[in-house]
């Protein structure tokens, strides 16, 4: 997969980092040591690091990934990230 999504609430800029959906790369989510949780009453699930996002992005751009953008959403820090297929 070659896009991958992370995110932080603002005032947890220092971690947890969300890495991925259920969906995602299960050998990247192993390299960031990601694990896989539910919140009660979601019927989906997300993986989450206790990294801050400079971390999890430094640990991306070695495997490849590079920043395409960034927004903020509220009180939520988004990244897309992108990795040339080769």
């Amino acid at each position: 997969m070659p896009y991958i999504l992370i995110s932080t609430q603002i005032r947890l800029e220092t971690g947890p980092t969300m890495v991925g959906d259920e969906y995602s790369d299960l050998a990247v989510m192993n390299y960031l040591g990601a694990r896989k949780t539910s919140m009660l009453g979601n019927n989906f699930s997300e993986y989450h690091v206790d990294e801050p996002p400079r971390v999890v992005l430094d640990k991306l751009e070695k495997r490849g990934y590079r920043v395409v953008s960034m927004t903020g959403v509220g009180q939520t820090l988004v990244w897309c990230l992108h990795k040339e297929n080769k």
